[in-house]
């Protein structure tokens, strides 16, 4: 059956929602006592948005939120419309400029997950992808360490990643892995054109089936002791690059 509803918390996450989709908030508690700026500023959005706020004890909030941090406020919200495959390849399809995409391969942690998702907003990428089976749900754990930005990029939730990535690769779009292994560096690989970076699970990397769909894989140059970075900070790290990259290119005569 499907989920009719759930929790968000976190003060950027209820603020990034109450601004572009006030619909979706179906209750609204922030704790009795908060009387600061930022709580005014919310009252306002629920007022804006025809919404009443209900006052609530630090406990009852915890209730709600259950063991994460609620920064003393909880909405009840109707759950995003899910992306598929249909719906995600058809965006890539629309798209009137090359796509970048963020591919993640079986990631676990709703934290990581959350980081990454703000990463990939922050960097304007088109879509995220994750397989549905044995990985992070975008629950409010991941929403809240999203910092609103799980409420403005589409992500895409399939049913069999690797056909998906032969779908994405049908299309166009290269496939750039990042594995600490691979003999080719992430600052010398051409990341202008239709691209979709792929990352592997917390300790594991990239599954058999996703690295031998990939086009080539890209190491993340290190220069310190430390063996490798974690996979959201390697996630943020590869975005700008290629951010950087797609400026530069976009400036460029013809």
């Amino acid at each position: 059956m499907a989920e009719t509803r759930q929790f968000l918390y976190g003060w950027h996450a209820v603020e990034a929602l109450l601004q572009r989709s006030p619909e979706r908030v179906l209750e609204l508690w922030l704790r009795e006592d908060r009387a600061d700026r930022r709580g005014e500023a919310l009252r306002r959005l629920a007022e804006a948005a025809q919404l009443r706020i209900q006052g609530a004890s630090g406990a009852q909030l915890d209730k709600l939120a259950g063991e994460e941090a609620h920064q003393g406020v909880v909405a009840r919200v109707r759950p995003q419309a899910a992306w598929d495959e249909s719906r995600l390849l058809d965006l890539v399809e629309g798209l009137s400029r090359p796509p970048l995409l963020l591919v993640l391969d079986g990631i676990t942690d709703p934290h990581n997950l959350g980081a990454c998702l703000r990463s990939a907003d922050a960097a304007g990428v088109d879509a995220v992808i994750a397989p549905r089976d044995r990985a992070a749900k975008l629950d409010g754990a991941a929403r809240k360490v999203a910092a609103g930005a799980a409420e403005f990029v589409p992500f895409a939730a399939v049913t069999n990643l690797a056909r998906t990535l032969d779908a994405l690769k049908e299309r166009g779009v290269w496939l750039a892995g990042l594995a600490g292994e691979a003999e080719r560096a992430l600052f010398d690989a051409d990341l202008t054109g239709p691209v979709a970076l792929v990352a592997g699970a917390e300790g594991t990397g990239l599954r058999r089936l996703t690295r031998e769909r990939c086009d080539y894989l890209l190491r993340i140059p290190m220069s310190g002791h430390v063996a490798s970075l974690n996979v959201s900070v390697s996630v943020g790290v590869a975005l700008f690059d290629a951010v950087r990259q797609r400026r530069g290119h976009a400036s460029k005569p013809v």
